[in-house]
């Protein structure tokens, strides 16, 4: 997503805090190598010293050129040889360096779809990974107080054998308890059919959508309104089940029990539901033969109600200015959920530091990532240094405002960032909060948008949302045996799904339904997750 006239911090996935600690005396260490590391402040060792480090590259511009880099290494007096393989094919080089032995001294921003729970686990226990709990306690203390604030971040972050080895991306930006893009109303159906209050149940919902089928809300005379649409449903499923009391399709954890959801028979009115969505054409008859441009297509064409997305106009094509008339989805009740609940992130992504055992001084290292999860340190990770980006000025009103350097190209600040810094595009480490962006003119407005997302998000997820099932980490047997039945059952479930809400298959079948999930291991599937659970759950 690129906005010309403004940063915007990652969607992914952001609280407050303070660099700690930089002002306070100490004396230095002397660590693995004879490295003398300072135990505050900068720079972080007295005579300068060379890391290597393993990141994904984007293909912007080479980390040796980057600005940010450029002037932390003044900062710190570690310099960093740094091996970038494309984003595509990092996951391949990061499993070939563990295989030869031919690492690193740091992993940076490899994210857990690269530097998997089970890799972490493996390599953690052959000590090609080092344990980083004792340097968090004496060398973060960024990171550390972010643990001790919230014991379920440090919960996330470590392994069943009690150890941490690595670093997380932590978020609380305003729309990090997204799980996924949330579902808008079609603001100028609401207000053509004079409807001023959201329907806050399944059964007003239905209603609402009736209404948009037969009442010719675009205007346009023809009986050509979707009401409801999405691509197969994937973009919407989380929020349509939580109807009904889920929270995913899949494995989750409720009042410390932990289900499988499509064998529930909250999944069965879920999809009793959408077929009769279905049926009476409420629900886009395309909905799993189109692809995401077809369904944007109906949405610049006014044919679209209710429909998934990020942000509501990337579907309408509208501004963002006609997008405070587009509200946000609130969650329903039903006789299954009587109180409202919808799904919410972690706001963590694991794996995105870590240090190998080639690594001289594990103390340097971790001093060198800790500033990133302090307020200032996040921003200068994010936007780099000053003078580079962005400048200081002072607005009409008298107040500091971050403003962008002159020959920045201003249709296109996003790559412009994405060349100074290596906080683009990637799970870094570090510790994200929504912030003041950078503004084209000194006296440039507030945006609208921002604070519109902030209070819809506010108001209809946040008081609402409840992590589907946290972060947990199987034991290696756990893990082959989990790998033996997900697919088969993910599989079967997204078939029948499918089946289910178009009619081809009849709900007279159900039991047969169950048993087939249960024929395909599913007790001892869902146990494996009941004992990470409550292993998490005790924080050990």
């Amino acid at each position: 997503m690129k906005k010309p006239k403004r940063i915007l911090v990652s969607t992914t996935l952001i609280l407050t805090i303070l660099l700690s600690g930089c002002q306070s005396t100490g004396s230095k260490e002397e660590v693995g190598g004879n490295i003398e590391v300072e135990p505050t402040g900068f720079p972080i060792v007295k005579e300068p010293i060379e890391m290597t480090m393993m990141a994904p590259g984007t293909g912007l511009a080479e980390w040796s050129d980057m600005d940010t880099l450029q002037d932390y290494a003044k900062k710190t007096n570690i310099n960093l040889k740094v091996t970038t393989p494309p984003m595509s094919d990092f996951g391949t080089k990061l499993n070939l360096a563990f295989a030869g032995g031919d690492l690193p001294d740091i992993i940076f921003g490899a994210g857990s779809s690269n530097l998997k729970a089970s890799m972490e686990m493996d390599y953690g226990s052959q000590g090609t990974l080092v344990p980083l709990e004792d340097l968090i306690d004496k060398y973060a203390p960024n990171l550390k107080k972010l643990l001790d604030e919230n014991p379920e971040n440090r919960k996330n972050i470590t392994t069943p054998d009690g150890h941490i080895y690595s670093l997380p991306l932590i978020t609380d930006e305003d729309n990090a308890i997204w799980p996924i893009g949330p579902l808008w109303y079609n603001g100028d159906w609401l207000k053509a059919l004079n409807v001023t209050e959201l329907p806050k149940t399944a059964d007003e919902f239905y209603e609402l959508l009736v209404r948009f089928r037969d009442e010719d809300p675009n205007g346009n005379g023809k009986k050509d309104e979707i009401p409801f649409s999405d691509v197969k449903l994937d973009s919407s499923r989380q929020w349509l089940m939580s109807i009904f009391g889920m929270k995913t399709r899949g494995i989750e954890e409720q009042d410390g029990k932990v289900r499988y959801t499509p064998s529930t028979e909250e999944y069965k009115a879920y999809l009793q539901y959408m077929n009769k969505l279905y049926k009476e054409k409420l629900l886009d008859q395309e909905v799993y033969s189109q692809a995401a441009d077809q369904k944007k297509s109906k949405g610049q064409n006014n044919q679209l109600g209710v429909y998934p997305d990020w942000f509501s106009y990337f579907t309408t094509g509208k501004t963002e200015e006609e997008a405070l008339d587009y509200p946000m989805w609130q969650p329903l009740t039903s006789e299954y959920s009587k109180e409202a609940v919808v799904p919410g992130s972690p706001k963590m992504v694991r794996g995105t530091f870590a240090i190998t055992s080639n690594c001289d001084s594990p103390e340097a290292a971790i001093r060198w990532v800790d500033y990133f999860y302090s307020e200032e340190g996040y921003e200068y990770l994010n936007q780099g240094p000053e003078g580079v980006l962005w400048k200081y000025e002072t607005n009409d009103a008298g107040e500091k405002v971050k403003v962008f350097t002159e020959g920045t190209d201003l249709e296109n600040t996003e790559d412009a960032r994405g060349k100074i810094t290596p906080d683009y595009g990637l799970t870094t480490p570090t510790y994200r909060k929504t912030f003041p962006s950078i503004k084209v003119d000194k006296n440039e407005a507030p945006n609208k948008f921002n604070d519109f997302i902030k209070t819809e998000t506010e108001e209809k997820i946040t008081k609402y949302a409840e992590v589907p099932f946290p972060l947990v980490y199987l034991t290696k047997d756990q893990q082959d045996k989990v790998a033996s039945v997900s697919t088969d059952l993910e599989t079967y479930v997204e078939q029948m799904e499918a089946k289910f809400i178009t009619g081809v298959e009849s709900f007279d079948n159900w039991d047969k339904f169950v048993k087939t999930l249960e024929s395909m291991n599913l007790k001892e599937y869902v146990s494996i997750y009941q004992d990470a659970y409550d292993l998490w759950n005790k924080g050990e």
